[in-house]
């Protein structure tokens, strides 16, 4: 039965799934939103460190202010959702331990954050969908075995641009297509010396954090997703980087082949980035069947051998919802890293560094990161850029050059960095 029609049914029975939220930001705010005009689902709890946000985006979303109950203690949260109200805290750990939310949601794309809300939800036996892929390409296989062993899922959203390719992926293999290249399109020109400063202006002018602006200006963001991409399917980066070319959808099946074919590829099986086709997402397909390709042929879809499989959008935390729903009525996982680590969106310095600095993360002033193959980064013993938590520089680094294990001092530890060397020792015995 369709995801609609079970919502609706589960509505009319007088249920409906319950959905604990970490993270109102922007994201935050639009699901919630959403799932006010579903049936069949509701947000319940949202925990954010500014609690007026969670207030504010449940007012957006029609819901009454005496409906929203603000506590940090468990037993009132609990009345409060069985009283058909909704809990605002800024405790996260309260929302976790809820039992009567169903599905937990991480909107905070916060790397060491996202590992404690997706181990946590896991260990209270919660489905967890993750908006929040920066914590997915830096230990999501060791929580998705995590949670497989606990029978709960463990998902990338529908509506992120890795969910979204996957939808394409998923599509194409189950039909029997050569899937070629995989890929999606960047909204800004490469600009890996983006800061929060130079981003400031635009992302006020949309109302997002200028860090988030810079994250996807310096192309951290399109790596990491693409990572996210790869570990799911195993395809890899063509080269470190990847290529970036500028293309429209027509031209991206004779860009994206074979170099000897007059491409810019020099194998296929890759993940991929283009100027000049965001906000969409791309599958490359080919077949050994000539009676496929006449028939891809008078469909419309190109000349051949390879055509382009694209949709034109993708709708963010507003496709949630299906990730959601899908785990809870079917055990069903939109996207997550079934090939382990294929790729690692490793740490660049942004700028000279000196000892004695320190890393800022994600969308920050010192680093960005770039995907290239696990093996690869194995044999750099490159940092993860998920691991990025203000740690102190070592030795001199240029602009550019990859930051490694060896060039920090890690004075503190956190569930992600724990994590992180559960999964490399388990990698490493061939466990996981």
């Amino acid at each position: 039965m369709s995801l609609n029609k079970k919502l609706l049914e589960l509505h009319r029975q007088g249920g409906f799934i319950r959905v604990g939220l970490v993270g109102a930001g922007q994201m935050g705010r639009g699901m919630i939103s959403q799932i006010g005009s579903m049936k069949g689902m509701r947000v319940v709890a949202t925990a954010d460190v500014r609690p007026e946000n969670a207030k504010n985006a449940y007012l957006f979303a029609g819901v009454s202010a005496d409906a929203i109950v603000e506590t940090r203690d468990l037993e009132k949260a609990e009345r409060a959702i069985e009283q058909c109200q909704v809990v605002v805290t800024d405790d996260m750990q309260l929302l976790l331990a809820l039992p009567n939310v169903d599905v937990i949601v991480d909107a905070t794309g916060i790397p060491s954050v996202g590992a404690e809300i997706a181990w946590k939800a896991i260990l209270n036996k919660k489905h967890i969908v993750m908006l929040n892929v920066e914590t997915d390409v830096t230990v999501g296989p060791l929580l998705n075995k995590m949670a497989s062993a606990a029978g709960v899922v463990y998902t990338g959203s529908a509506g992120d641009e890795p969910g979204a390719v996957m939808e394409l992926y998923n599509f194409a293999d189950a039909i029997g297509f050569e899937v070629l290249a995989i890929g999606k399109g960047k909204n800004n020109p490469l600009n890996v010396q983006a800061t929060p400063d130079s981003a400031r202006e635009y992302a006020l002018s949309v109302g997002a954090n200028p860090k988030m602006i810079a994250s996807f200006q310096d192309g951290t963001k399109t790596m990491i997703e693409m990572t996210a991409v790869a570990n799911a399917t195993g395809f890899v980066p063509d080269q470190p980087g990847m290529h970036g070319p500028s293309a429209t959808v027509e031209e991206l099946a004779q860009v994206l082949r074979l170099q000897q074919d007059g491409g810019i590829l020099s194998k296929t099986g890759v993940v991929e980035y283009v100027n000049g086709v965001a906000p969409g997402v791309f599958v490359i397909v080919t077949s050994s069947k000539e009676e496929v390709v006449h028939e891809m042929k008078y469909l419309k879809m190109g000349q051949g051998p390879n055509f382009v499989l694209f949709r034109p959008y993708h709708l963010c935390s507003l496709e949630t919802p299906l990730s959601v729903a899908g785990a809870y009525f079917y055990n069903e996982q939109t996207i997550a890293p079934w090939k382990g680590l294929v790729a690692e969106t490793v740490t660049i310095a942004k700028k000279d560094l000196q000892p004695g600095d320190r890393l800022d993360g994600i969308g920050g002033f010192t680093v960005y990161g770039k995907i290239m193959t696990a093996a690869e980064a194995k044999s750099l013993n490159a940092l993860p850029i998920g691991l990025v938590q203000a740690q102190t520089v070592t030795r001199a680094i240029k602009a550019g050059e990859v930051i490694t294990y060896d060039d920090i001092e890690q004075s503190t530890s956190s569930v992600i960095w724990e994590l992180r060397k559960l999964q490399d020792q388990a990698l490493q015995t061939g466990s996981l």
